[in-house]
Order: structure tokens, then C-alpha cells, then sequence
């Protein structure tokens, strides 16, 4: 980490994840005045493995970042912790003010937010996440394969949920907890039962823990149903207020309003371009770094363009 951060950049990357930092690796590797801002507030901190990434299968996330931010600086990007609390759009680019007190200037910004996971307010959710309370069965499917499972229904979406994790184990019951019987449609009954999915009506209570270990769902009714892993579905929060303010164009799907992007990662906004799930939702960590790539290697053509039309060489 450097701390040299003053100045007009070409680039300013306002996030420091899979997608801000592969973004960044591109730029860097480009020649192009980098900096990165960084809140330090990974969407999976929580987790103590990530998959689905080929050669990076099962490596921590934390370990996955620091070797990010390790590469980045082989080529000059500087990076700094720090949060952005606003950004305003100048006549020679964009202003980017930190927490801080400084601000930096830059010809074209990525913005690489995230999001953020609000998870339902059952006791025992929120201190067993990213352990035996997960969210995505093809980040943690694997490892809790054949185990009993329990689905934690916030939402009629959680049927899906259910369904889905019923390919990594044939022990799988939906508590529906917030999701009354009715709201079940005539397809979604005929799919559970065809997947061998036990329905459970009832709030849940809580979650039984002995020896570390998940053991139990308990309803309110004091029932207990014995569960070895719990799937559930956050209700996702898109760090999206520095696109908004800008002026980006937004849609609404059903995780949320994210930015309006063309293949490239760019934006209404001229100059501004958005990355990983500060994109969209369901942007895993390969799906994420590939999409700061894509930012990367398109910004650096642009800016090299405007360069030359303008007559500037370069």
C-alpha cells in the first residue's frame, strides 16, 4: 500500500475487490496513473473459502486480496484506505473526495462498490454466516454436500433456493418462516415434491448450536428439526450511491436497482464505468474479476483514442 495518493489520475478505481483490483492490475500493466480507494469491506469477509475460481479453488479471500493488492503495485498503481464520500463531475473529468479530507481528480472513474448483505434478524444467522449458514450453493455446496440441509425462507424467491441446493443433498427441508402456505404456488409444490424437499410452515425462533456446530432449527413453537447447514437468502443492499449521484441511468430487477451498463462495464455517465456487483447481483469473484478486465483493457483503449484525436501524444 502506498500513500502517495495526490494529485489528477487517469484512473481512479473506488473499490478494492476482485473487480476494482483487476481492473486496476489492467490499467497498471497499461502505463496509466492509477489509484485505487479502498473501505476495506469485502462482500465475502465473512467466508473462509471461495470456489469457482480455477486455480484459486478454496483460497481465503483475504488471501486472494492481499495477493491482488501485492500485484498492483508491480506496476505503479498506488492504493489507499480510505472511503469515498463524494464525487462530482468537472470539465477535465471527475472530482473524488475521501473521508479523509483529500480529494483527487481523475479522467475516468470505476466504480467497484459491491453490496451488501442483509441477512434476516433470526438469532444465530448473522454469527454462524459463512460457516454453516450460507448462502450460494456453488460457493459452499460442495463442502456441506450430503449433509441435512434446512432453507431459511425470507422470501416466496426461497423456494428457488431450496430447489437448487437440492442437487448437493437429498435431506432438505424449507422452514417458511416468513413465507405464508398460500403464497406457494401450485408449480412450486409440485417441484419441491418432485425434488424431495420437506416443507415446514412456522416461524423459526432460532438456530441450536453445541460444540460450535450447528445442530437444529427451532420454530416458535418449540419444536427443533435437526440441520447440519442452513441456506438463506439476504436481502442485497447495492452500494450504488456514488452511481446515483452521478446521474447513471438505473434499473430495478429483484435484488435491487443497479446501474444501466453496455458489455463493457460502462455507464450512462460518460467516463464512469461500474464493476462486480456494484453491476449486478449475481457477479461471482471470477465473474467479477473478469468484468474489471473488461473495464480495464476498454478505458485504457478509450482514453488512448481521445488522446490521439485531441493530438496528444502519447
Amino acid at each position: 500500500m502506498t500513500e502517495t495518493h495526490t494529485g489528477t489520475y487517469e484512473v481512479v478505481v473506488i473499490g478494492g475487490g476482485p473487480a476494482g483490483l483487476s481492473a486496476a492490475l489492467v490499467l497498471g500493466r497499461s502505463r496509466r496513473r492509477t489509484l485505487v480507494v479502498d473501505a476495506g469491506e469485502p462482500r465475502n469477509a465473512p467466508a473462509a473459502h471461495m470456489q469457482g475460481y480455477l486455480t484459486r479453488d478454496g483460497m481465503s479471500p483475504a488471501e486472494f486480496l492481499a495477493l491482488g493488492r501485492e500485484e498492483i503495485a508491480r506496476y505503479g498503481v498506488e492504493l489507499v484506505r480510505d472511503r469515498v464520500v463524494d464525487v462530482t463531475g468537472v470539465t477535465s473529468g471527475f472530482a473524488v473526495t475521501l473521508a479523509g479530507g483529500e480529494t483527487v481528480h481523475a479522467r475516468r472513474l470505476v466504480i467497484a462498490t459491491g453490496l451488501k448483505d442483509e441477512l434476516p434478524a433470526v438469532p444465530g444467522v448473522a454469527e454462524r454466516f459463512g460457516r454453516d449458514v450460507i448462502h450460494c450453493p456453488y460457493c459452499h455446496g460442495w463442502e456441506v454436500r450430503d449433509q441435512a440441509f434446512g432453507v431459511l425462507a425470507t422470501a416466496p424467491m426461497s423456494v428457488h433456493q431450496a430447489l437448487m441446493v437440492s442437487q448437493w443433498s437429498k435431506d432438505v427441508t424449507l422452514f417458511l418462516h416468513a413465507v405464508a402456505e398460500s403464497e406457494l404456488t401450485d408449480d412450486d409444490l409440485r417441484r419441491l415434491a418432485a425434488a424431495g424437499v420437506a416443507v415446514v410452515p412456522g416461524e423459526v425462533a432460532g438456530l441450536t448450536v453445541e460444540d460450535d456446530r450447528l445442530t437444529g432449527v427451532r420454530l416458535t413453537d418449540g419444536t427443533t428439526h435437526p440441520r447440519e447447514a442452513v441456506f438463506v437468502g439476504p436481502r442485497a443492499i447495492p452500494q450504488t450511491g456514488l452511481l446515483e449521484k452521478l446521474g447513471a441511468e438505473m434499473q430495478e430487477t429483484p435484488f435491487g436497482a443497479y446501474p444501466v451498463v453496455d458489455p463493457t462495464g460502462q455507464t450512462t455517465v460518460p467516463g464512469v464505468w461500474a464493476v462486480g456487483n456494484a453491476m449486478g447481483f449475481g457477479e461471482q469473484v471470477v465473474n467479477a474479476a473478469s468484468a474489471g478486465y473488461r473495464a480495464g483493457a476498454t478505458i485504457n483503449g478509450e482514453l488512448l483514442m481521445t488522446d490521439l484525436d485531441a493530438g496528444i501524444r502519447v
